[in-house]
């Protein structure tokens, strides 16, 4: 451009524009990320993934124990662990469900254990000896005598949650109290954060979510005993260390029982049986038996006679589902 070229007023206010959009380009203001102070961003991700194989071998141990007690197959998933505020945990619930407060002692506080209507009303199908085949799907509150009826299948899910939690703290899980409504739910503060493990449970062909939500102040608390189960776990057993807990359990007793699993039989067509009556089994005299140590199923075979005492001949080509 020439020296003594004269810029028109719309030229100025092109440059000072250029200038002025250039300078906006770099204000920091605007790379900056919008921050919500409500989001639960408590827990390490190193402490979320010690939970979430925590809650996997809770779910292997979960997963056997029912099909013992409710004599169906039973398979147990993890699904997720997160963390939310109370409130996104609480809306995920479906309405109504079966939610039962969890107090968690010695800790100060209380969990929150929620079993979808589509997988509890199977359950208690099964417990009162149906097949837990169901037709329709329920949508209704589970009622008082319901609840009764429940509490020893409950009593298996927090016994295996305890011993699950036990590598890290020796955690009570009791209940305390049940609710239908997740509105109603008032344990914790609306914003307050929360670990929330989903797990989905299938009992032959019946299948449903179970939702466990515990404090994240509670985990955050626990910090340093995850640290020291990890450090722990990394450490192989040594020989003497195996053959020093043989000694200690060798002199302890088992409790070891033979069954003759047959067929289910309802409850009125038990109370209807009248002296004379045959009750038919349909056993074959072939199939083996069950062998149970301590509850859980470990061995088929046969029972057998040796000198003037009953045994029993352990089928060594069966193997147990772990």
């Amino acid at each position: 451009m020439p020296p003594d070229r004269v810029l028109s007023q719309d030229e100025i206010d092109s440059v000072f524009r250029n200038l002025r959009d250039s300078a906006g380009d770099d204000d920091p203001a605007k790379k900056a990320l919008p921050y919500d102070f409500r989001r639960p961003d408590r827990i390490a991700k190193d402490q979320l993934r010690a939970i979430h194989v925590l809650h996997e071998n809770f779910a292997r141990s979960l997963a056997s124990s029912l099909s013992a007690y409710l004599r169906a197959y039973a398979v147990v998933n993890l699904v997720s662990v997160e963390q939310l505020s109370f409130i996104e945990f609480s809306q995920c619930l479906p309405s109504p469900s079966c939610i039962v407060s969890l107090g968690l002692k010695p800790y100060d506080g209380n969990a929150l254990l929620e079993i979808n209507p589509a997988l509890i009303f199977p359950i208690l199908e099964m417990l009162l000896g149906g097949s837990g085949k169901t037709s329709t799907k329920l949508t209704r509150e589970v009622t008082e005598i319901e609840q009764s009826i429940l509490e020893g299948f409950l009593r298996i899910i927090l016994n295996d949650l305890r011993n699950s939690w036990q590598q890290v703290t020796n955690m009570q899980f009791a209940i305390e109290a049940f609710e239908t409504e997740p509105q109603l739910l008032k344990i914790l503060a609306p914003n307050e954060a929360v670990v929330a493990i989903s797990m989905e449970v299938r009992l032959g062909d019946s299948s449903g979510m179970m939702n466990l939500g515990i404090p994240s102040i509670i985990i955050k608390m626990l910090r340093q005993k995850f640290d020291q189960q990890w450090s722990v776990r990394k450490s192989e057993a040594t020989e003497e260390e195996h053959e020093r807990l043989f000694k200690l359990i060798k002199p302890s007793n088992f409790r070891a029982d033979a069954r003759l699993n047959g067929p289910m039989l309802r409850v009125e067509d038990l109370l209807g049986i009248e002296e004379g009556q045959i009750l038919a089994f349909d056993y074959p005299v072939e199939n083996p038996l069950d062998f149970w140590i301590n509850g859980r199923l470990k061995f088929r075979g046969k029972v057998v006679t040796t000198g003037r005492k009953r045994a029993f001949h352990i089928d060594d080509t069966w193997v147990p589902h772990e």
